[in-house]
């Protein structure tokens, strides 16, 4: 059997190829897996369960019939969709899990996360994304209505768009004392996240001198990235778009 790994899709209806190579790999690819992991940033922006969208009730409705279909499908809030709550998990038949979250693979104990926790050295964001997580401020932003919401999201964007523009790109990388603090804290030596949108796999060396193995996940904007494993290792893959 196959365990499969997506993040940092940023479905967007403005993105339909992107959206059509999700519902192409739910529908043809996705049901012959043991189970599917979304590690964050499955939208582009989440703005509440009672704001749908077209692209968010078509992914719904995506997870929903892969998992009647018998695959567990499994989401680790991102940066973008920290505000996916349990009425569209429970819709779309979604399981949510903790910002960080250790699941055997096929021997190979391996914590799970969206990875923004690990980018340490980027100091602003980490501030912002402190206030983004308090619950009091995530109520008092669902108060508003969904076009509030709107326009309070597109000047965030705008924002942080200029706020990267004026970081070096290292910085928003990971930090190895953060990577290694996750290992540490999850005693495991298995780790994979996305985020960084730098597909990679790293091999590393904890402080006990046993070695260590980090995957990043890709981005959906230029091709699907897609990370399979199963009993003898895992493996990075890309599906074109559209």
């Amino acid at each position: 059997m196959t365990t499969l790994f997506i993040s940092d899709l940023h479905l967007d209806d403005k993105r339909p190829d992107a959206t059509e190579c999700f519902l192409r790999f739910m529908r043809d690819e996705a049901p012959a897996a043991e189970a599917l992991y979304i590690l964050g940033d499955l939208f582009e922006y989440w703005l509440g369960d009672d704001a749908p969208t077209p692209v968010g009730q078509a992914t719904a409705g995506a997870i929903r019939a892969l998992t009647d279909a018998g695959v567990p499908c499994f989401f680790t809030h991102g940066n973008r969709d920290f505000l996916l709550g349990e009425a569209f998990a429970s819709h779309a038949g979604l399981q949510l899990l903790d910002e960080e979250t250790v699941v055997d693979l096929y021997g190979r104990p391996t914590v799970l996360l969206h990875g923004d926790t690990l980018c340490t050295d980027d100091v602003g964001y980490q501030q912002v994304r402190v206030m983004l997580r308090d619950p009091a401020w995530q109520a008092g932003f669902l108060q508003k209505t969904p076009q509030e919401r709107i326009q309070v999201a597109l000047e965030a964007r705008e924002l942080s768009a200029e706020y990267k523009q004026g970081v070096a790109m290292d910085i928003m990388d990971v930090n190895a004392d953060a990577v290694a603090a996750s290992f540490a804290r999850n005693g495991v030596r298995h780790m994979i996240h996305g985020h960084t949108h730098r597909p990679a796999v790293h091999e590393l060396t904890l402080e006990d001198a046993s070695a260590a193995e980090r995957i990043v996940l890709g981005d959906w904007y230029e091709q699907g990235s897609v990370l399979r494993v199963d009993a003898d290792g895992a493996v990075l893959e890309t599906r074109a778009l559209g």
